[in-house]
This record gives structure tokens, sequence and C-alpha cells, in this order.
């Protein structure tokens, strides 16, 4: 009988040990669902081995894609003169400094440079778009409208035409004006530029208006004038379809 006592007591001696240990090591019961807890994801993501591992993405090549504006008569001269005192050149910086922020924001490098500016030796880009404007004085009930010139013995010729074609074509939509192909001058066609920059750079000078009767549009919707020079650009760089250049204008 002592014998049987003593056995219980041994076993509810181990039953109480057991107990025990399987209360301590019972997780506490999670509050809301149960099910929640085990659909969380582990902590530590599991190793992978060199061979496993994601190669990052190739990036890809871009072409050179610096391109210099000029600012006519920038830090040489004031260009034409109005009556009032407005200046060429003021209106000229003020539309390039918008072409260029258009120009950064679609992922081009850009350079403002001066009418002569010394870094335009030798510049190496994908092109060179010099910002002028045409008279303050009135002249005519004609004297409306713009005017694009390119390299002809210098500046890559045949990419200048390009770039001149890209420029006439796209720079009325955004502004309205006419291409004014017969008042072009000897001082566009033989544009300094075109012999100083690298001779595989394309060159264009374009006179985004007259003072006197395109005022308007150019002192107070600068932000159309700018963006017709954006997108000529952005069609020879990204070379966009153009239509033949016209020839003959008012």
């Amino acid at each position: 009988m002592s014998e049987l006592v003593q056995f219980v007591g041994v076993v509810a001696v181990v039953g109480m040990a057991v107990a025990t240990v399987f209360t301590a090591w019972t997780p506490s019961a999670p509050s809301g669902n149960l099910l929640a807890g085990f659909a969380r994801p582990t902590a530590t993501p599991l190793p992978q081995s060199a061979g496993s591992q994601a190669a990052p993405p190739t990036p890809t090549p871009l072409p050179s894609h610096l391109i210099g504006i000029v600012a006519g008569h920038k830090g040489n001269d004031s260009g034409a003169v109005c009556p009032d005192g407005l200046t060429e050149a003021s209106v000229n910086l003020d539309i390039a400094t918008r072409v260029k922020s258009g120009l950064e924001a679609s992922g081009f490098q850009v350079d403002l440079l001066d009418e002569f500016d010394t870094r335009l030796e030798g510049y190496d880009a994908l092109a060179v778009v010099s910002i002028h404007n045409d008279s303050c004085d009135y002249i005519n009930d004609q004297a409306t409208g713009f005017k694009v010139a390119g390299a002809v013995n210098g500046g890559a010729p045949e990419k200048s035409a390009r770039l001149v074609a890209c420029l006439i074509d796209r720079y009325p939509r955004q502004t309205g004006l006419n291409f004014h192909a017969n008042s072009i001058t000897v001082d566009m066609t033989q544009y300094h530029t075109y012999n100083e920059v690298k001779p595989t750079t394309p060159v264009a000078i374009i006179e985004a208006g007259f003072l006197n009767l395109d005022r308007k549009i150019l002192t107070e919707q600068p932000y159309r004038v700018a963006q017709g020079i954006i997108d000529g650009i952005l069609c020879y760089a990204l070379n966009q379809p153009v239509p033949p250049t016209p020839t003959a204008g008012p």
C-alpha cells in the first residue's frame, strides 16, 4: 500500500512539473483573429546564394545630350533698344532662360551662353541655338513673324539644316507667328558662332519676333515663345519627323 502511495506521489510530481514547463512555453493568446499572427511574414528574409541574386537593371545608354543656348547680345551689348528703354538683350535672356529650364526638365544638360562666350570655341554639343529678336522700329505691317537660319559653311551644315527645319515647323505651332523667310539677313546666314563651335556641332539662330508688332507675345507671353523653341530643339534631338522647310514668306 505504501508503495502504491509512493508511486502516485511520483506521478503527481512529474505531472506538475510537465504542466509548469508547458505553461512557460505556450505564448499568450493574440488579440483579435487567432490566425492573424500566423499570416505575418518572417522578419528576416531567407539568405540568397550569390548566383540567385537579381542583377540590377542595365541603364540605357544616352547619346551626347549637351545643348548650348545663346542669349543674344548677352555679355556684349544691348541689341535693339526700344523708345521706352526695353532692350533686345533683356528679352533674349528671358526667353533663353526659359528654354534652358524647359530642356533641363526634359533631361538635357544645357549651357546658357553669352554672345561671344569663350566656351563656344570648339564647343561640342548636340546643338546650339542662338536666340535674338528684331527691331523695335515700325517698318511696315508685314514686319511681324520669326526667322531662322543655320550654318552653311560651318557648324555641321546638314545637321544645322535639320535643326532649322525643326524650329521652323514647331515654333509657329506654339506662337502663331509666321515664318518671315524673305527678311533673313547676312548677319544670320554668316553668324559668327557657326565657325567657332566644333565642326560636328549644328548651330541655328532664331529671331523670335519683331519687338514692335510682336512685342505683346515676346514680353507678355514669353513662355509660349520659349516653348516653341524647346519643341523645335526636341524635334531635332529626338529625331522627330518634320515636313519640308518653306522657302518663302511675307
